[in-house]
């Protein structure tokens, strides 16, 4: 069994609060270079899983549009890093840091990214909160596609 934390996010919501792992579905769940929503403490939450294994989580709001369809971008690569254009207005960001990369003529904003383990084959996402809330998170897969874990 290997934890991994992909994303870069933890370290500072370790420091000021306690993190909830969730499990959100399994790996084989997510299709390589695809993107799949789910709820996670009630926030709507993209996950993607790379060619490589690496299943990475930001929000599923796109910040230009307002609407939750960022689990429907394009993914792709700008250098090394991992990204997803947004399906409405296509701003590109980078999925490891939720930095926007493109804002397509517009200031550019960031997505919020969540930590991401895999605990055998299960995907966990880390959220900040307290051990009792675990039991109330809510999450559902909403579709197929990538999420980011090794």
């Amino acid at each position: 069994m290997t934890l991994d934390t992909l994303d870069r996010g933890e370290t500072e919501l370790s420091a000021s609060h306690d993190v909830v792992w969730t499990p959100v579905c399994r790996v084989d769940d997510l299709a390589p270079e695809r993107g799949a929503a789910a709820l996670v403490g009630g926030e709507q939450v993209a996950l993607f899983r790379l060619v490589d294994g690496t299943v990475l989580a930001v929000q599923q709001r796109d910040p230009f549009s307002g609407a939750h369809v960022i689990s429907r971008g394009i993914v792709g690569t700008r250098g090394d890093a991992p990204t997803v254009a947004s399906p409405m207005y296509k701003q590109v960001f980078d999925l490891r840091t939720g930095r926007c990369l493109d804002g397509v003529g517009r200031e550019p904003q960031d997505l919020r990214t969540w930590p991401v383990r895999l605990d055998g084959d299960v995907v966990l996402v880390g959220a900040a909160g307290s051990p009792a809330d675990a039991g109330d998170a809510d999450l559902a897969s909403a579709d197929a596609g990538d999420g980011a874990a090794r």
